[in-house]
C-alpha cells in the first residue's frame, strides 16, 4: 500500500519553525500561507526571539508550544537544522517539511548529515520532505505550506523546481487547470518521488500527476509506480541528452543515451513524456477533457486551405492518421456544406462560415457521427467573428450577426460533443474570443498554436491500441550466480544455457587445436580473434573459409597480424535471405537493465535504427519493437526476398534480455549480429562487459 503520508497532507496541527516578519525570509512566506486556513487546524508560529509574527504570538521553541504538533515546517539556518529536527520528533511530529538547504547538494559532508537526519526521522516513525525543498500544499485539505498559491483542481504537481511549478500554474490558468497538491521534492532524503506518486495515485481528488524531476532516485521504481497509478502521469525532465556511458565498450553502450532510457521507461510505464512546460500544459489540458479513444483516425476541419494543410501535417507529425473520408461521410458533409467546400480530409468550408456560421457546428456534428472518424481537429478562424464584436480585432466589419451565429455554433458544437463524445481539439487564431471560451468552459481544449492542438489530440488517441498488454514495467528476475568467465565462449555458454541458439564453435590457441576443431564439423568455417575489441573493425573476423586449408591460411595471416591469445573456429551460418539484428542490454544506474534491439551487423552505429525498452523484454513486446523500426519492411521481405521469422527473433530477444537482467554484474551484454532467417534465428556473436 506504500507509505502512510496522512500526516504530511492532512495533519492535525502545523508549526512553522523559523516563522518571520521579514519578507526576505522564506519563513515569512510559508507562515503567511499557513495562516490562510487558521480554522482548519491549529497553526503555531515559532521564532527563537518570541514576540509576534504576522500579528500572532510566536513561541520561542516547539517545546514552548506546549502541545504535540503533527507537521513541522523547518526554515532555519543550516547550523540549527538538526536540533530543530530532533526537537520536532521529541514533540511528537509525524511529518517534517525541511526548507533548509546545504546538505547533499553541498557535497559529501552535507550528504552524510542528510543521511543521518533521515535515519533519525525514520527511526521515529515520521516522514520528511526535503531538505532543500520549497514546501508543500494540498488544496483539498486546506494545507498551504509553500510560498505560492495554487489554484484548486485535479493535478498533483511534484516538482524539483519552484519556478517551473509557478510557470505551469500560469500556463494552466487559461485552460482552467488547477492543482490538488503541490510538493517540492527537494533532495528526497526520506520521502521520494516514488512515495509521492503512489500516494497521489490513491488520492481521490487527483486526476493526473505532473512531475518535473532531474533526479529520479530509483527510476525503475518510479516507472513501476506510474504504471500502477491508474491515472495519467506526465513527466518533464532535464539532462535527457547526455550519454549514459561515455566509455562504453559495445555498440549497445555507445548508442544508449539518457534520453533513450527515459523514453523507454516512460513508454513501458504509460507515462506521457514532455519536453517543455508549455508541452506539459498542453498534455494536461487534453487529459482534463476526459475523452479518449483507441483509434487515431483524425478528421481535420478548417475554414481555410492553408490552415487545413498545416494542421494535417502537424497531426501526422504527432502520430495521428489523416485518411481520406469515405463516400458515405463525404455525402453527408455535402448535405450541410456548399458546393465549393472540400469534403475529402481536410474538410474545408471554403468561405461558407461567413455566410452561415452554424455550418461549423453542422460539420463538427457530422464528423463526430461518422464511424470512420476517431477524433476531430478544428483549425483556423473560428472565434474571429465574436472576437471582432468583442473588440479583439480581426473580424469582418459589421460582424454582429456573424458573431451571434458563431456563438450559437459554439453552443451547438458542445451539444454535438455531449451527444457523441469523441476527442475534439480546437486551434483558433482567436483562442480568447467569447466563442472559443464557450468551448473551453465546456472542456474542449483550445489552443493558439497548431502544433499544440495536434499534440493535445495525440494524447487522447490510441489508448490501448499500441500494446494489447497495456503499460507495465517487467519485473526483474532473481539474481543468478555471477558470470565467472566474461570471455567470448563464457558468454556464449551463458546464453546457450538459456536457449539462445549459436553455430557450433570451439576455442583454440594454436594450429593443432585449430585442425582438431575443424575435424569436429564441416566447413565452410568462420575464424574470430578473441579478446580483441570490435573484432570486425580490427580485421579479426574471416568468413566463408571453404575448407581446412583456407582456415589454416586465414589463421596464420590473422595471428601474424594481431597476435591474439585465442581464436574461435565456428561453423559458417547460412546467410541466405537473412537479416542481421542487434540485441543488447545496458545497465543504467537509475532504471536498471535497458534493452536495445535494431538493425545489426557492422553498420549498427552508422544506421542507428534501434529501439529501447526496459529489460527483460517479453517476446510480444520485442516483436512490437522490431515492427516499429524504420527498416521494419525488410522483415516482411522486399524485392522478392522472403519474410523472416520475426516471432523466432522475438523469442530469442526475450531470452537474451532475461539473462542480462538476471546478471547485474554485467554492465553491457550484446549479441551482434543475431541472424534472423525465414526458418528461425541464430546468434552469431556475443560479448559482455563486467561492471
Amino acid at each position: 500500500m506504500g507509505r502512510d503520508l496522512t500526516a504530511l497532507f492532512d495533519p492535525r496541527s502545523v508549526a512553522v519553525v523559523g516563522a518571520s516578519d521579514d519578507p526576505a525570509k522564506y519563513g515569512h512566506a510559508v507562515a503567511a500561507q499557513a495562516l490562510r486556513a487558521p480554522d482548519r487546524r491549529p497553526v503555531h508560529l515559532v521564532n527563537r526571539r518570541g514576540g509576534t509574527v504576522l500579528g500572532r504570538a510566536a513561541a520561542t521553541s516547539l517545546t514552548a508550544v506546549g502541545e504535540p504538533v503533527d507537521l513541522v515546517v523547518i526554515s532555519v539556518p543550516g547550523a540549527g537544522f538538526e536540533a530543530a529536527v530532533d526537537e520536532a520528533l521529541a514533540c511528537g511530529a509525524r511529518a517534517i517539511v525541511a526548507i533548509t538547504a546545504g546538505f547533499a547538494e553541498a557535497g559529501p559532508a552535507g550528504l552524510a548529515r542528510q543521511r543521518s537526519v533521515a535515519a533519525r526521522v525514520r527511526a521515529a516513525g515520521a516522514v520528511l520532505v526535503g531538505p532543500n525543498c520549497l514546501g508543500i500544499a494540498d488544496n483539498t485539505t486546506e494545507l498551504y505550506l509553500a510560498s505560492d498559491r495554487f489554484a484548486p483542481g485535479g493535478v498533483a504537481l511534484l516538482s524539483q523546481s519552484g519556478n517551473l511549478a509557478l510557470e505551469l500554474q500560469l500556463r494552466g490558468e487559461p485552460h482552467g487547470l488547477g492543482f490538488s497538491r503541490f510538493v517540492s521534492l527537494g533532495n528526497q532524503a526520506d520521502v521520494t518521488l516514488v512515495d509521492l506518486v503512489e500516494d497521489c495515485a490513491r488520492h481521490a481528488a487527483t486526476s493526473a500527476i505532473a512531475v518535473y524531476a532531474e533526479d529520479f532516485g530509483d527510476g525503475r521504481a518510479f516507472a513501476a509506480a506510474a504504471a500502477a497509478a491508474g491515472k495519467p502521469v506526465v513527466l518533464l525532465t532535464a539532462g535527457r541528452g547526455s550519454a549514459s556511458a561515455r566509455s562504453a565498450q559495445s555498440h549497445t553502450g555507445a548508442l544508449t543515451t539518457s534520453a533513450d532510457v527515459v523514453a523507454a521507461a516512460c513508454r513501458d510505464a504509460g507515462v506521457e513524456l514532455v519536453r517543455t512546460p508549455r508541452e506539459m500544459t498542453v498534455v494536461l489540458a487534453a487529459l482534463a477533457a476526459g475523452v479518449r479513444t483507441r483509434g487515431r483516425r483524425t478528421a481535420v476541419f478548417t475554414d481555410g486551405g492553408g490552415h487545413g494543410a498545416v494542421a494535417a501535417d502537424a497531426a501526422e507529425d504527432a502520430g495521428l492518421d489523416v485518411p481520406e473520408l469515405g463516400g458515405p461521410t463525404q455525402d453527408t458533409l455535402r448535405t450541410v456544406l456548399w458546393e465549393q467546400s472540400s469534403v475529402g480530409n481536410p474538410v474545408d468550408l471554403a468561405g461558407m462560415g461567413e455566410q452561415r456560421p452554424l455550418c461549423y457546428a453542422d460539420t463538427v456534428g457530422a464528423l463526430l457521427a461518422a464511424d470512420e472518424v476517431d477524433a476531430v481537429l478544428m483549425t483556423g478562424y473560428f472565434g474571429g467573428y465574436a472576437a471582432s464584436e468583442g473588440g479583439l480585432g480581426g473580424g469582418p466589419a459589421g460582424g454582429s450577426v456573424l458573431a451571434e451565429g458563431e456563438a450559437r455554433a459554439a453552443k451547438e458544437i458542445v451539444a454535438h460533443l455531449t451527444a457523441r463524445p469523441k476527442p475534439l481539439v480546437v486551434q483558433s487564431m482567436y483562442p480568447h474570443s467569447p466563442s472559443c471560451r464557450v468551448l473551453a468552459e465546456a472542456g474542449v481544449p483550445v489552443f493558439a498554436a497548431t502544433e499544440d492542438a495536434a499534440r493535445a489530440l495525440a494524447v487522447t488517441t490510441g489508448w490501448g491500441a499500441a500494446d494489447a498488454e497495456g503499460p507495465g514495467v517487467p519485473p526483474l528476475p532473481p539474481a543468478a550466480v555471477p558470470l565467472a568467465d566474461p570471455g567470448y565462449h563464457g558468454v556464449r555458454a551463458l546464453l546457450d544455457a538459456a536457449g539462445v541458439p549459436f553455430p557450433a564453435a570451439r576455442e583454440i590457441t594454436d594450429e593443432a587445436g585449430l585442425l582438431a576443431a575443424a575435424a569436429e564439423f564441416d566447413g565452410p568455417y568462420v575464424l574470430k580473434a578473441l579478446h580483441v575489441l570490435h573484432k570486425s573493425d580490427a580485421g579479426g573476423v574471416a568468413l566463408r573459409l571453404a575448407d581446412r586449408e583456407a582456415l589454416l591460411a586465414a589463421y596464420r595471416e590473422m595471428h601474424a597480424r594481431l597476435g591474439a591469445p585465442a581464436y574461435s573456429v565456428e561453423a559458417m551460418a547460412d546467410l541466405t535471405d537473412g537479416i542481421e539484428l542487434i540485441v543488447g542490454v545496458n545497465q543504467d544506474p537509475r532504471f536498471g537493465p535497458i534493452a536495445l534491439v535494431g538493425l545489426g551487423g557492422v553498420l549498427t552505429e552508422s544506421l542507428r535504427d534501434v529501439a529501447f525498452a526496459l529489460a527483460p523484454v517479453p517476446a510480444r513486446r520485442a516483436e512490437a519493437l522490431l515492427r516499429g523500426l524504420r527498416s521494419a519492411a525488410l522483415l516482411d521481405g522486399v524485392r522478392g526476398r522472403p519474410a523472416v521469422d520475426v516471432a523466432a527473433a522475438a523469442a530469442v530477444i526475450e531470452r537474451i534480455t532475461t539473462v542480462a537482467a538476471a546478471h547485474p554484474e554485467i554492465a553491457e551484454l550484446e549479441v551482434n549480429p543475431l541472424l534472423v532467417r525465414p526458418d528461425g534465428a541464430l546468434a552469431l556473436d556475443a560479448r559482455a562487459v563486467l561492471r
